[in-house]
């Protein structure tokens, strides 16, 4: 009979434990929507991020991303982010899509620019930049090299053995 009453209180700790881990992360990962006006943003492609991902301005989050789409006439992504009411962005905004670190997760980063007019709620940010997608950039290292210098050893096809003059 202990041994029952022994089993039941671990339980009870391991459950106490889980509880106290699953408040620690929720607190420390910043899941919670942010509320705000909403914006529009038309990418090339939208690799990495989806509803929820944090949208960023100098690494603080100030806002997450609502929904995203696709234009059926200019086959662009279309997506909608919501910005804390206190921001207010220029005209002149940027939205790139970034990484945390080379493999990390990715978000939407905001760079305001200089101007004074301000894109109303319900605005577009004209000017947005595509992730660099890495498998790209390998792929292009490794086909770009150009002459002697690529992966086949040195030589072209058609190149063929000179024989050496004799003086």
């Amino acid at each position: 009979m202990s041994r029952n009453v022994i089993e039941t209180v671990m339980g009870g700790v391991v459950l106490v434990i889980a509880a106290l881990f699953l408040v620690f992360a929720y607190t420390t990962a910043q899941v919670r929507a942010t509320r705000g006006y909403q914006l529009t943003a038309e990418f090339d492609r939208v690799e990495g991020i989806r509803e929820g991902t944090d949208v960023r301005i100098s690494g603080i989050k100030v806002g997450s991303i609502v929904s995203e789409s696709l234009d059926p006439k200019t086959f662009l992504a279309v997506v909608r982010l919501s910005i804390d009411p206190e921001i207010k962005l220029p005209t002149d905004t940027v939205a790139q899509i970034a990484s945390s670190g080379l493999l990390g997760d990715k978000y939407l980063s905001l760079v305001p620019g200089a101007e004074e007019d301000v894109i109303p709620a319900g605005g577009k940010i004209a000017r947005t930049q595509s992730p660099m997608s890495l498998e790209n950039l390998i792929g292009q290292y490794i086909f770009s090299q150009g002459g002697g210098s690529g992966l086949g050893g040195g030589k072209k096809d058609g190149d063929a053995a000179k024989p050496e003059a004799k003086p």
